[in-house]
Formats: C-alpha cells, sequence, structure tokens
C-alpha cells in the first residue's frame, strides 16, 4: 500500500466505525488522548523515546509510534501506516514549532481536525494582528524596527516558542544591549534580530480564554480561561529589589506550566465578543472560519480594557487546566467537559451526521 494523496478518497475509505485519534507526544497530548477515550476513540502517539514514559505512566495511548525527529510525521511509510490505521490528527504547538506551515499544508496526507488554510494566519505575527484589528479587538501597539522604540515593549520570537528567549526592552540602546545577553546565554541568535516581533507591553494581568468554534452546532463556545507561569519573570518578586539591581537580572519569560482562573462575571460579555468577532472575521479570510479550539491572548489593564496581542487557531497548552474541572466548560455541559474530550465530541457527531469532511483538513 502506498500513502494515498487524495484526502477526499482516503476519507471515504476510512472505516467510520474504527477512527482513531492521533497526535504528537508532546504539548496537550494527554488532554487530547483522555477526550479520545471518554468518546469512545482508538488513540495513536507519534512520540519520542525519550518522552514514552509519559504515555506508559498515563495509559490512554492503545498504539504508540516511536519516532527520532517529530519531522518524521511527514514521511510516506509513518504516513501510510496513519492511514491505514483511520487517524484523525488533532494538530497542536508542537506541529507547527516542528514543522513549517508549507510542509503541513502541501505534504500531509493524515486528515487533521481543523482549518489548515488559518495557519498562514497564525503563523505570521503580521497575519494574525491584520485578522485581530479586523476583528474590532484592540490591540497594543508594534514598531517595525528597535530604532523605533519610544517605550516599553516586549521582543518576541515568531512561532510557538514557549516564551523562550522574550524579553523588555525600553529604547533603542536598551534592546541592543538585552538582545546580545540573550545571545550570550544562548537563548537566541545574531539571525533572530531581523525576526523578532516589538510589541508594546500593556501593564495588566495576563489571560487566555479558551474557546471551541463548532461547525456541527455553529456556535462559538467559552469553555474555560488560565494564565501562565513563566519561569524567571514570575519568580523575580523573591529576589529583594536591592539584588535585583545590583545583578542587573534580564529575566526569560519560558512558560512552566498554566494557572486556572475564573474571571470576574462582569468581564464574560466582552471575552465573549471577542471570540465571536474572531471567528466571524475568519469566515472571511479562510472560509469556513475556525474549525474547533481557539484562543486569544490577551492582557486585562487596571481600568478593564482587554488588549489581544495574539490568537492560537488550535488547542493551547492552557486548555490542560480543565481536564475534569473547568467551571466555564461545567457550566455549560456538566461535569468532565474539557477540550480534548470536546475535539473528540464534535469528531464523533460529525461521524454520525455524516459530516467529516466538514471538519477536516
Amino acid at each position: 500500500m502506498n500513502v494515498n494523496k487524495d484526502k477526499n478518497a482516503l476519507l471515504q475509505s476510512y472505516q467510520k466505525n474504527d477512527l482513531a485519534i492521533g497526535t504528537l507526544g508532546s504539548h496537550s497530548a494527554l488532554n487530547i488522548f483522555k477526550g479520545a477515550k471518554e468518546e469512545g476513540f482508538r488513540t495513536v502517539c507519534i512520540c519520542k523515546k525519550e518522552n514514552a514514559i509519559i504515555y506508559k505512566k498515563f495509559p490512554l495511548v492503545d498504539e504508540m509510534i516511536i519516532v527520532d525527529d517529530f519531522s518524521e510525521l511527514l514521511s510516506e511509510s509513518l504516513q501510510e501506516k496513519l492511514q491505514s490505521l483511520n487517524v484523525i490528527l488533532i494538530p497542536h504547538g508542537s506541529f507547527t514549532a516542528y514543522l513549517s506551515t508549507e510542509e503541513l499544508v502541501n505534504n500531509l496526507y493524515v486528515p487533521m481536525f481543523g482549518n489548515c488554510k488559518l495557519l498562514h494566519w497564525e503563523a505570521s505575527r503580521e497575519k494574525q494582528a491584520e485578522w485581530l484589528r479586523q476583528a474590532g479587538l484592540l490591540l497594543p501597539k508594534t514598531f517595525k524596527k528597535p530604532d523605533e522604540i519610544d517605550r516599553l515593549v516586549i521582543v518576541k520570537l515568531p512561532g510557538a516558542k514557549g516564551g523562550r528567549g522574550y524579553f523588555l526592552a525600553n529604547s533603542p540602546s536598551s534592546f541592543r544591549k538585552k538582545f546580545k545577553e540573550m545571545v550570550t546565554r544562548g537563548l537566541l541568535s545574531m539571525d533572530d534580530i531581523d525576526r523578532v516581533h516589538l510589541q508594546e507591553y500593556a501593564l495588566g494581568v495576563n489571560v487566555y480564554p479558551h474557546y471551541f468554534s463548532s461547525i456541527i452546532k455553529d456556535d462559538v463556545e467559552f469553555l474555560g480561561v488560565d494564565r501562565r507561569y513563566e519561569s524567571a519573570v514570575d519568580s523575580i518578586g523573591k529576589i529583594p529589589a536591592s539584588e535585583q539591581l545590583e545583578i542587573e537580572i534580564n529575566p526569560t519569560y519560558t512558560v512552566v506550566g498554566n494557572i486556572p482562573l475564573v474571571l470576574r462575571e462582569s468581564l464574560l460579555p466582552e471575552l465573549i465578543r471577542m471570540g465571536e468577532k474572531v471567528h466571524k472575521k475568519a469566515k472571511d479570510l479562510a472560509p469556513p472560519g475556525i474549525i474547533g479550539p481557539f484562543c486569544l491572548e490577551t492582557v486585562i489593564t487596571g481600568d478593564l480594557k482587554i488588549y489581544t496581542f495574539e490568537i492560537s487557531a488550535r488547542i493551547v497548552a492552557g486548555t490542560n487546566i480543565g481536564i475534569g474541572t473547568s467551571p466555564y466548560a461545567y457550566l455549560r455541559y456538566g461535569e468532565n467537559m474539557y477540550m480534548g474530550r470536546r475535539i473528540a465530541l464534535e469528531i464523533k457527531e460529525a461521524k454520525i451526521k455524516d459530516k467529516l469532511k466538514m471538519i477536516l483538513a
């Protein structure tokens, strides 16, 4: 058997009563696999050998495929195996971290949950900003080059890097000094200077609302909220200010975990409207719009303005805080609903209603 490159024909050949949900063993895989099992699907994990222990300790995987590198997902032999197992892939942050959007769109022939046309919009910070602005959301100011910096900015790299290499700067000279330090520490390379994204630092609480866009129900659901725990920047308060000044700390923003958040109820209407606006604009930019999970990365300031600085049109790691416990998912669905299970439920309902083609890339 050779890899089938005709996705429509492949989907027709799939055994609909024996579908499997698969993903890369990373990021939010446990979330995805648990939800799949609870909705009656088999599970397939493409995993690096050193990470296999996770999926042995949490027995949610029916078939584990060991690879040396996640780029092997694009190999014909692995794709052929996944097709033979009737796999539907669920993308998460590691897909775009280890594979380019062009590779995912042009060289992956295994059905994937979601709208791959939005990958190009998510991968470019400029296109993201255009999408969010057209949706009517409030965005921080951005700067095209370091010499334009005239206020506190956060310096970011493109892609799903988990905050690694991010830093703050408030002037061109501050940028150059801190960039050089990051290079010395091995967190950035000199080539990154033309790739960094310079964004005004909005002072407030970082809030990450999780949404699910259902094609089957024609609705955008609000399922959870988290905030991130970022390595050095969140622990710097343990060091006295005098010591911070003396040693000139340049903290990093590497995400090490996520914290559940319940918002004051008066903030919910605007956040719900924001999710619906973003999805409505996505229908214009890349029909049929967002399919499945997405997350807005926001800052809520002291005067309760909500600035949006990024969007992820896929499951985010912050949804892991909701496995079995999200209050917003509970309010809508009752016990034990969370993003991984919500994905599996959408696939299950699409299968029953013979609408799988509508939700797969």
